[in-house]
């Protein structure tokens, strides 16, 4: 037998309607957050900049050591914290072109005298001991003294290399930053090769 008094209870659902003053307030928090997070982002890409550069390696000089068409990572931070020092790879502005960006190894550090004679490098009189030259060529250049705060820079490949014997020593005003990390080609994945050695 049915129970004709029984009946169903329905609740009413009530949704809120947001007030017009609310959706005010959210616009204004959703810009502030894209606001911010377009600072912050901006903040990050400039710190990156201070610190790090990257360069595209144009031509054979540093051969056989670095390649035609490779990308580095360039440290713009390491030589706040102490100078540049020999068998370092850097990057610096075209003493002979400006608008360029060159690599090239620390040779002869400030005070020295460097000479080359039949491609074999002296400096205070003393041969250096080159591993990372393949073809030292015979090129024969100086005696020269590297003056106060500059630098004497060599590409690897002495036989095709336009550098401190061609447009003379490199003021340190000019470097840019230490070759850091070579990031493309994939194959080619790595820190740059640096030499930490004196003459004997």
């Amino acid at each position: 037998m049915d129970d004709l008094h029984s009946h169903t209870t329905y609740k009413p659902v009530l949704e809120e309607i947001p007030r017009p003053e609310d959706r005010g307030t959210n616009i204004k928090e959703v810009v502030k957050e894209i606001v911010e997070t377009i600072a912050l982002a901006l903040v990050i890409f400039l710190l990156v900049r201070l610190i790090a550069q990257n360069f595209r390696i144009e031509g054979s000089s540093m051969e056989p050591n670095l390649h035609n068409g490779q990308f580095l990572i360039v440290n713009k931070l390491v030589y706040y914290l102490h100078p540049p020092e020999r068998g370092d790879v850097i990057v610096f502005q075209a003493p002979d072109s400006p608008r360029k960006d060159y690599i090239k190894r620390v040779v002869g550090l400030p005070g020295e005298e460097v000479e080359i004679v039949d491609g074999q490098v002296f400096v205070n009189g003393l041969r250096l001991e080159e591993s990372y030259v393949a073809e030292p060529g015979s090129r024969s250049w100086g005696p020269e003294v590297v003056g106060d705060f500059e630098y004497l820079v060599l590409g690897d490949n002495r036989r095709n290399s336009r550098d401190s014997t061609n447009w003379g020593m490199l003021d340190g005003n000019a470097i840019i930053g230490k070759g850091w990390i070579c990031y493309w080609p994939p194959k080619d994945f790595g820190l740059v090769p640096h030499y930490n050695f004196v003459s004997g």
